[in-house]
């Protein structure tokens, strides 16, 4: 009887973890002012294109964090891309950290994908989460 007991009461932790996890995911932390501020001063002037799956020609060196929610990814001068992650990427932004990733094939990264947050001294996970859809925001073109 003892062992049964364990046992339900490590099924109804569980369930109860799970709950919370699913509920936190579909209702993101507001965004910060700051974060907000930023967003705005890359898609100001721009307009949204449709959204895909995969990101064609990623490139980790153009990567800009807004929050744990929101990553952009600059392709020219003209044009981002953004991502709105499925759950937050604790730590995605912090000093000392770094989005790691793992493309397969040519395509580059894509929509669901897991992406990992690693701590750069400790080489540890500090947070994960999946990839979204990518929307491309296009502004004019520059004048030469």
């Amino acid at each position: 009887m003892r062992r049964l007991t364990i046992a339900s009461i490590t099924v109804l932790a569980s369930a109860g973890l799970l709950a919370s996890c699913a509920t936190t995911a579909g209702n993101p932390e507001p965004r910060s002012p700051k974060a907000q501020a930023e967003l705005d001063r890359w898609l100001t002037g721009k307009v949204a294109g449709q959204s895909q799956s995969c990101l064609p020609n990623y490139r980790a060196q153009d990567m800009v964090v807004i929050d744990e929610n929101t990553i952009l990814f600059r392709d020219g001068s003209n044009r981002v891309w953004r991502t709105d992650l499925r759950g937050p990427c604790n730590g995605l932004g912090r000093p000392g950290t770094a989005l790691l990733t793992k493309q397969f094939g040519g395509t580059g990264m894509c929509s669901g994908e897991i992406a990992q947050v690693i701590d750069t001294a400790g080489g540890f996970t500090v947070g994960s989460c999946a990839m979204g859809e990518f929307v491309p925001y296009t502004g004019p073109t520059p004048r030469r």
